[in-house]
């Protein structure tokens, strides 16, 4: 990893420096093949071939814990073709965040109290309510809703539309009211504190609080912007079906759900490497917006507990040399 120097990186975008005058965040301007996400009082890094979650005890002291990663890409090339891949990296990440949940949530509790280890099982069900509730507040309530009222609709055109139009306004609506609840705002830090470390990784900065901090807490390739794309791919995949009967298009919006993600995965990676160009940070600026809403300015305590993760992983790999499978942050 290069970088330390005094003067600013080459990869980092720098705003004037004019006496009084509010300074721009600093943004990377390449994509490095490393992802996170924030955990209760922590933050997880992932590269290609590790994943780090460093958290902060009760006591003060950051606890790091550091596994590796058999990537599933790796057992075929046919789970590294365009979509596919998205999905199984989507699928990987998953599993991972959930992990990097539990080791947090155990790195809280005081002396004395016994650690709770869930099992493969109990793992796998909490996925699956997760992404069923998932499903259904996202797709299968919005074309529900859009249903009641099919008769009034013209066109498949004008259902497909609204149905659209439906599904972006609840994600919105449910990011709006979670961004409220008090209890989250320490995770919100965190996951800027992702961000900002991930940014400062990527300009090839030096790795420190007081760098990390200079860099913007919005990231084009945040779990919050992909959602967003999901909500929007959504309307053009299912556009095609036309206006089958309503059992039909309940099961089309679960069965279309990999689909969409790993359509919106592509997009994503596609745009953060990508990032210079004017209309694609145009395209890009409605998700970064709502990152707004979910991440939060971190203090540089957050910032050093970002980087004992980063520094844990880049200790085993060089990402950049196996970057084949690019993970992507995913929103906690």
């Amino acid at each position: 990893m290069e970088g330390g120097n005094s003067s600013p990186p080459n990869g980092a975008l720098t705003g004037a420096a004019t006496p009084g005058a509010r300074t721009a965040p600093l943004e990377a301007k390449r994509e490095a093949p490393v992802g996170g996400q924030a955990v209760l009082e922590g933050v997880m890094m992932r590269g290609v071939t590790t994943w780090a979650v460093a958290v902060r005890r009760p006591d003060g002291e950051i606890e790091t814990t550091v596994e590796k990663i058999d990537p599933w890409a790796r057992r075929s090339r046919i789970l590294r073709w365009p979509i596919i891949r998205g999905i199984v990296a989507l699928a990987e990440s998953l599993k991972i965040g959930f992990r990097a949940l539990g080791m947090s949530a155990n790195a809280q509790l005081e002396e004395g109290e016994e650690e709770e280890e869930l099992g493969g099982m109990a793992w796998g069900m909490t996925i699956f309510v997760s992404l069923a509730f998932a499903v259904l507040l996202f797709f299968v309530i919005p074309v529900g809703l859009t249903s009641l009222i099919k008769d009034w609709l013209d066109s498949s055109f004008l259902f497909w539309l609204v149905e659209g139009i439906v599904r972006t306004a609840i994600f919105i609506g449910y990011i709006v009211m979670i961004s409220r609840l008090d209890d989250l705002r320490r995770v919100f830090e965190y996951h800027g504190a992702e961000h900002k470390t991930i940014s400062c990784y990527e300009a090839e900065d030096e790795l420190i609080p007081s760098r990390a901090t200079l860099y913007s807490r919005l990231h084009p390739r945040c779990g919050t912007s992909f959602l967003l794309i999901v909500m929007v791919v959504a309307i053009f995949v299912f556009a095609p079906l036309g206006l089958p009967a309503w059992y039909w298009l309940v099961i089309s919006r679960i069965v279309g759900v990999p689909l969409i993600a790993g359509i919106a995965y592509e997009l994503i990676k596609w745009a953060g490497r990508n990032r210079e160009r004017s209309w694609v940070r145009a395209v890009m600026w409605p998700g970064l917006m709502l990152q707004n809403l979910t991440t939060r300015e971190p203090d540089e305590d957050q910032l050093e507990v970002a980087i004992a993760a980063l520094d844990s992983v880049l200790e085993v790999e060089k990402p950049e040399e196996d970057a084949y499978l690019e993970p992507i942050e995913i929103v906690a």
